[in-house]
């Protein structure tokens, strides 16, 4: 996936101090009956070269750079996999307070506290709580 956000990055969006602000459309395949029919090359060998180069400078850099916030994070980040292992999920209060090097505990470890805000994600039947009336209602205007 880094790769071809990447080759995006370079020949769709322009985002390349190599290669410029252009659009370089690659070399596109016609499938027929999932065989490969026709190729047409819009760019040069030499061109397709350097996108390759500037593709693989973006994912290693993009790599390297993940290994540095890991490496110098090292310790947030196995409390928060101690916190999964207990929890299996947490929400957003409890992973800053873990980033903070706070604790914190559930009165019941199999559920996260509820969401601030209306509801869950749920749709409402729109039938009285606990009666079971599932029933379409009418659309206001119908």
């Amino acid at each position: 996936m880094a790769t071809q956000i990447a080759r995006s990055m370079v020949t769709q969006f322009g985002m390349s101090d190599e290669m410029g602000p252009l659009s370089y459309n690659e070399n596109e395949q016609e499938v027929f009956l999932g065989h490969s029919v026709t190729q047409t090359k819009h760019v040069s060998e030499e061109t397709a070269n350097a996108i390759d180069r500037e593709v693989r400078r973006i994912v290693d850099e993009g790599y390297k750079r993940a290994q540095d916030i890991l490496s110098a994070n090292v310790d947030q980040l196995h409390r928060l996999a101690e916190a999964l292992l207990e929890y299996e999920a947490l929400n957003g209060d409890e992973i800053n307070s873990i980033l903070r090097g706070e604790t914190f505990s559930r009165p019941d470890n199999d559920e996260p506290p509820p969401r601030r805000g209306k509801g869950g994600t749920v749709p409402s039947s729109g039938g009285a709580a606990g009666t079971g009336d599932l029933k379409p209602k009418p659309q206001p205007g119908s």
